[in-house]
């Protein structure tokens, strides 16, 4: 069996921490709604150094947990865990939820010392599970690369702190901000890299939004096409008048689709649309349209963390008017489309102060195009 050594000085929870976040990364489009946790155990190995005896991460909602995880990946090694050091990214839980509390299995197992990244925020742990930890005589510390630990669940923290996803709106545009040209056709602005790139992003949510406009311009599926994934993003469409056609590629499987629309439709039109298997909400605003902050706290209720949008102008203008855009992920190719469709449909403003000021989180390279992160300048941070 090959094991990893590390020297025993201040790097060794750095070293050991990152290969607990890189077992966590394995857990995104799996683990939802339920954080992505990735834990390693490890034991001295007589020369200085520490080697690792077990691995995990955690499974899907109902599943294992990470520390349960490396458990039992160390006895299916023949390792002992007595008196190891446990590195998780999150807080071991405290709580009887679909599985036993995480702190027990370590507490019964005889681990000697538990280093975490960062406190679960989730009501029922909150620092229960370090208390019960420490109430053990077990060593615990945290704060280790707590804030990779965070940006790893940020949709997590999202849902639990502020009742709403973390709300990520993605878009591919020209240099000069265009999203089509004038016709609507826009396939392929960007490259085939920065495509799959996208893939990978809407992976990580829980679920998809689109508008009526972009189903019936684009008739999209959106859903997930990755080698090994795991799981489907619900795919959410708003369409206030209930115009989805029944035929609509949307409604492809795998996966479910949500219709939000903001009045009761005629009892034909439902019929038709539930029998495609796609289920209607009824979200209604007071101006008549469909309750945009309404919606989002009633997708936080049934678990979704990260909420990946590819519309149209119109509702992307929506959602950053409401002040519900978390994040926007850009995609920017090095081409010119001259008039076009724009990225969000807002305004006009009278000045510059009415701008919506922004933060650059991270540029890079994706084949021949940009991909830029960008934050509300004040917006909510975990």
């Amino acid at each position: 069996m090959t094991t990893e050594r590390f020297s025993r000085d201040a790097a060794t929870d750095l070293a050991l921490m990152r290969e607990a976040l890189a077992l966590a990364q394995l857990a995104v489009g799996l683990s939802d709604p339920n954080p992505r946790v990735g834990c390693v155990i490890s034991q001295p190995d007589g020369a200085g150094g520490q080697r690792i005896v077990g691995r995990g991460h955690t499974q899907q909602a109902g599943g294992p947990h990470a520390e349960v995880m490396a458990l039992r990946d160390a006895a299916a090694r023949g390792e002992t865990v007595r008196g190891a050091t446990v590195h998780v990214t999150l807080e071991p839980c405290a709580h009887h939820g679909r599985t036993p509390p995480c702190c027990d299995a370590l507490i019964a197992a005889g681990v000697a010392r538990v280093v975490f990244a960062v406190e679960d925020p989730f009501p029922a742990v909150a620092g229960r599970g370090a208390a019960r930890l420490r109430d053990a005589g077990i060593g615990v510390e945290d704060g280790v690369l707590a804030a990779e630990a965070r940006a790893l669940n940020i949709g997590f923290f999202s849902r639990v702190l502020r009742a709403r996803p973390w709300l990520r709106l993605k878009a591919a545009v020209s240099l000069d901000g265009r999203t089509a040209l004038n016709n609507g056709a826009s396939q392929w602005i960007t490259s085939a890299a920065a495509r799959a790139d996208g893939q990978a992003w809407r992976q990580r949510a829980g679920a998809v939004l689109t508008g009526i406009g972009t189903v019936l311009s684009d008739d999209p599926r959106l859903d997930v096409r990755l080698p090994g994934n795991h799981r489907q993003p619900l795919r959410v469409v708003l369409d206030a008048r209930l115009n989805t056609p029944s035929a609509a590629r949307i409604f492809q499987p795998p996966g479910a689709v949500l219709l939000v629309t903001a009045a009761e439709p005629p009892i034909e039109r439902r019929a038709a649309l539930e029998a495609t298997g796609a289920e209607i909400l009824l979200t209604p605003g007071a101006d008549g349209r469909i309750d945009l902050p309404g919606l989002l706290a009633e997708l936080a209720r049934r678990g979704v963390n990260e909420l990946h949008v590819e519309a149209g102008a119109r509702l992307n203008g929506a959602l950053l008017q409401a002040g519900l855009v978390d994040e926007w992920l850009i995609y920017m190719a090095p081409k010119l489309l001259g008039a076009g469709r724009p990225l969000a449909d807002f305004g006009p403003l009278a000045t510059l102060a009415e701008t919506t000021p922004l933060r650059l989180h991270a540029v890079d390279h994706v084949g021949d195009d940009l991909r830029l992160i960008a934050r509300p300048l004040h917006g909510w941070q975990p």
